[in-house]
C-alpha cells in the first residue's frame, strides 16, 4: 500500500470518527428535547447534518445510539489501570477516597444527571433507557467498587462479600445527594465538597469494618 493510500485511509478514519461523534451529540440533544420514545432518526440525522443512511452505517438504530451515548460516559467510571493493590489500610483508604471522588465528580456531571432524568421520564414508554443506564452506566461504577473490595479482602484488609461491601460504601458516599440532584434542589458539589464527601465516606466505612486481624486480637493487659 502506498503512502498516499495510507494517508487517505487515516483521513477517512478521522472523518468517520468526527461524524460519529456529531451523530451521538445530536442523538443526545434530541433525546433531551423530545424524549427517547418521541425522538426520530430523521430528527437526529437532521441535527447531525448527515443522511439517515450515514447515521445507520456509523452508529446504528436509536437504541444503539442510546447505548453508545451511555457507554462513552461509563468508561470514565472504571477503576484506573494504575491504581495500586491495597496491602495496608492506609493504601485502601487512599484508593477508596480516590475512586469515591472520581465517581461523584463524573456522575454528578449535568449530562449524566440529564440521562438519569430521561430514564425516569421514559420508564413506562421506553424502559430500555433505564435498562441501558443500569446495565452499562451504573454497573460500571458498581463493578469498580466490587473490584477494590475483592482486592482488599484478598489482602486480608476486609471481611465480607465484595458486592455487599461495595453497596455499603456506595450508600455512605452518596447519601441523599443523587435524589436531591435529580429533583433539582441541590447544586452539583464543587471540588472541595467532592473530596470531603469521599473522605468522610471512606472514614465511616473503615470504622464500620476494622482490620480483621486487629479486631480479633486479644488486648494486652497493662
Amino acid at each position: 500500500m502506498t503512502t498516499a493510500s495510507l494517508s487517505k485511509e487515516r483521513q477517512e478514519g478521522r472523518d468517520e470518527t468526527e461524524v460519529r461523534a456529531r451523530i451521538l451529540d445530536a442523538a443526545f440533544a434530541a433525546f433531551m428535547k423530545s424524549g427517547y420514545a418521541a425522538a426520530s432518526t430523521l430528527e437526529i440525522a437532521t441535527r447531525a447534518r448527515v443522511s439517515k443512511r450515514e447515521l445507520y452505517a456509523l452508529v446504528g438504530n436509536k437504541k444503539e445510539m442510546l447505548i453508545a451515548c451511555i457507554s462513552a460516559r461509563a468508561t470514565r467510571l472504571r477503576v484506573p489501570a494504575d491504581l495500586p493493590v491495597p496491602h495496608d489500610r492506609d493504601t485502601l483508604a487512599h484508593i477508596l477516597t480516590s475512586l469515591g471522588m472520581q465517581l461523584v465528580r463524573e456522575i454528578t456531571d449535568p449530562t449524566v444527571i440529564a440521562v438519569f432524568r430521561l430514564a425516569i421520564a421514559e420508564a413506562v414508554h421506553a424502559p430500555e433507557v433505564a435498562q441501558a443506564l443500569d446495565s452499562i452506566g451504573r454497573e460500571t461504577s458498581r463493578a469498580a467498587l466490587r473490584q477494590i473490595m475483592a482486592r482488599a479482602q484478598a489482602s486480608g484488609l476486609l471481611n465480607g462479600r465484595p458486592a455487599e461491601l461495595a453497596e455499603q460504601f456506595g450508600g455512605l458516599l452518596w447519601g441523599n445527594l443523587m435524589v436531591s440532584l435529580l429533583l433539582g434542589v441541590a447544586e452539583r458539589p464543587n471540588s472541595r465538597e467532592v473530596a470531603a464527601r469521599a473522605r468522610n465516606a471512606t472514614d465511616a466505612f473503615l470504622q464500620l469494618h476494622p482490620h480483621p486481624i486487629s479486631a480479633t486480637m486479644p488486648r494486652k493487659h497493662i
